[in-house]
């Protein structure tokens, strides 16, 4: 494998990741097979699948969580397929994992000053995108209730200032109001910088509208690639993409 200091080889300058024909899992069971998609700076990416297709193993592959059997991942002109997960986050692959994973003992200011590195995306701004960490913001991890703790794991990845950030289905649970609150947030950070953003979301009607391409895996692979427009609204094609019988 490759070092992410090596430089990539005949690759279209716009595209911030590629994942090429990459097969990874969890010790020697391969959950992804041949996996192929690519972002652009800028750019929102969702991924639908129904579950258990392998959407999260994509996600921590990225940021280096699984066992990667073959292929190759480029991220910002350098091959990352070997580098630890910490050497990828510095790199600037932000994650905001499923289960959240505040630090519980430490204040919300903590959580965010502990990570934090140079950048457009300091305390001032994650607080005037939510308020709430602001007026919570000596409270700590375990004192915030679950919606509060989202947007704290939200908060703590921006304060990185990553060029890709990685949601592993960030409404996931939450109450209806706190949904509104989370996707308004997404819609700014889009329009407001030029980070890339892939975006995991059982809620694939929300998802749809928050992103400019789509891609549809199943058992671990691609099996639909296009603007997220065709199947907005769409739900005869989004169950016939989804495996789902009429």
């Amino acid at each position: 494998m490759q070092s992410a200091a090596t430089a990539r080889p005949t690759v279209g300058a716009e595209a911030l990741l590629e994942v090429r024909k990459v097969c990874a899992g969890y010790g020697p069971a391969r959950v992804l097979h041949d996996m192929e998609l690519s972002v652009r700076r800028g750019e929102t990416l969702v991924v639908i699948g129904r579950n258990g297709v392998g959407k999260t193993t994509l996600i921590e592959t990225i940021i280096g969580l699984t066992t990667h059997h073959s292929g190759e991942i480029w991220f910002d002109g350098k091959r990352i397929d070997a580098e630890p997960a910490h050497r990828r986050n510095r790199l600037g692959v932000g994650w905001v994992p499923q289960q959240r994973e505040v630090f519980p003992s430490l204040t919300v200011e903590e959580n965010l000053t502990v990570v934090a590195r140079s950048g457009t995306w300091n305390l001032e701004r994650v607080y005037g995108l939510f308020p709430r960490l602001k007026e919570r913001r000596g409270n700590y991890g375990n004192q915030l209730s679950g919606g509060e703790q989202q947007m704290l794991a939200l908060g703590r990845a921006l304060m990185t200032n990553p060029s890709l950030l990685l949601l592993d289905e960030p409404v996931e649970g939450l109450a209806p109001l706190i949904v509104k609150e989370m996707l308004a947030a997404i819609e700014r950070m889009r329009h407001e910088s030029d980070m890339a953003i892939v975006l995991v979301e059982q809620k694939y009607d929300l998802a749809l509208a928050q992103s400019e391409r789509c891609v549809v895996i199943d058992h671990g692979a691609v099996v639909h690639s296009g603007p997220s427009e065709e199947l907005l609204g769409n739900q005869p094609l989004i169950d016939k993409l989804l495996g789902v019988s009429a």
